[in-house]
């Protein structure tokens, strides 16, 4: 089945149902619990701790002052029978639970099993709910590509929809290959039945403030902050890569759960740039505060101090991306779901001054 192809039914959501959120605490996913509460939803939002009150206060203040309601239910991602209760008369699902970090020292038990066995678990879980009529995963840009090389190989030189990432592994950019495995084990799920329709949204690198400030553990936070530290002060590599703001992610997951048309993937970028790029885009207002990065890092040097300051930064990594260009073609989102990204600059500027008053730089 092409996944970006129209199929013969359009998915009418009603908005009087609840609508799931699992991983709710999440980055992305506390934004997308946002819209949906600011439409007036009712949200089955799935957590760890249902009684960790801390981590649930700032949800628990936008439910305050926005017009939807939130229930919380505890959910584990390796546990099959987790989800059946908070499914229960949802027609849409929007499952955005999934690790992203690249601290890790075992990646088949961090990073592929709970991203593997967690989409099997909704999925499969949607397909013994009779109710469910659509579900939006959150995929990335890392299903579609490992390396910014990889771009030249598609249309006009720029990623798209129909491509698969078929070059990372369990000992090669482990966290883009446990992404690859789960959007293709949730196409297969789709494809064993007929009742929901599946949408992903394949984000790039995913910045801007988040909605808790003190309990960041994404690695856009660790990004950040090693371009403000004092890490990249002598310079930056110009490490090719897309950039997204986290409350445009969140808007595409909500389009793409309620506009009938929606279909397949959906690649979501805000902007073809590089990390040195992302440091002078705070120069103006943070330049005379903090050691942001001014100039690039030759190839020649990132090769010989990046592997040791970072074990990700890998010689044949910094091959394929420093000093490569990333485009990706983010015409079908456009077009299809009306989607208009924010400027690089309000991303990283709000994104610096949350981190700011939060204390977290």
């Amino acid at each position: 089945m092409n996944k970006n192809s129209p199929l013969n039914m359009t998915v009418q959501i009603d908005s009087s149902k609840p609508v799931m959120v699992t991983g709710a605490t999440g980055y992305v996913a506390g934004y997308i619990v946002k819209r949906l509460l600011e439409e007036g939803l009712t949200v089955h939002a799935t957590v760890r701790d249902p009684e960790n009150k801390q981590k649930l206060a700032h949800l628990d203040d936008l439910a305050a002052e926005l017009p939807g309601n939130i229930h919380y239910f505890k959910a584990d991602l390796l546990d099959p029978e987790a989800f059946f209760s908070p499914m229960k008369d949802c027609e849409l699902v929007f499952h955005t639970a999934s690790p992203f970090t690249s601290d890790i020292k075992d990646p088949q038990r961090e990073l592929i099993d709970p991203a593997l066995r967690g989409t099997e678990n909704v999925l499969r879980t949607a397909s013994k709910t009779p109710s469910v009529k659509r579900v939006v995963d959150t995929s990335s840009c890392a299903a579609i590509y490992s390396d910014a090389t990889e771009c030249a190989l598609g249309p006009d030189g720029m990623l798209t929809e129909d491509m698969w990432n078929t070059s990372s592994s369990l000992n090669y950019q482990p966290y883009s290959f446990s992404k690859v495995l789960a959007e293709r084990r949730a196409w297969e799920l789709h494809g064993e039945q007929n009742q929901w329709e599946l949408i992903t949204i394949n984000p790039s690198l995913v910045m801007g403030p988040p909605l808790n400030p003190s309990h960041v553990t994404s690695d856009s936070f660790m990004i950040m902050k090693q371009l403000v530290d004092g890490t990249a002060k002598m310079g930056a590599p110009k490490l090719g890569m897309g950039i997204v703001d986290v409350r445009d992610v969140a808007e595409a997951h909500y389009r793409a759960g309620f506009t009938p048309e929606a279909h397949g993937r959906y690649i979501t970028s805000g902007h073809n740039t590089n990390f040195l790029d992302l440091g002078k885009s705070l120069l103006n207002k943070y330049g005379d505060k903090y050691p942001l990065p001014k100039r690039a890092l030759p190839k020649w040097l990132v090769m010989l101090v990046g592997p040791m300051m970072n074990k990700q930064l890998t010689r044949e990594f910094i091959r394929k991306n420093v000093d490569v260009e990333w485009k990706a073609d983010t015409s079908k989102i456009k077009r299809e779901l009306n989607m208009k990204f924010r400027p690089l600059k309000e991303t990283m500027e709000d994104m610096m001054q949350a981190l700011v008053e939060a204390g977290e730089v």
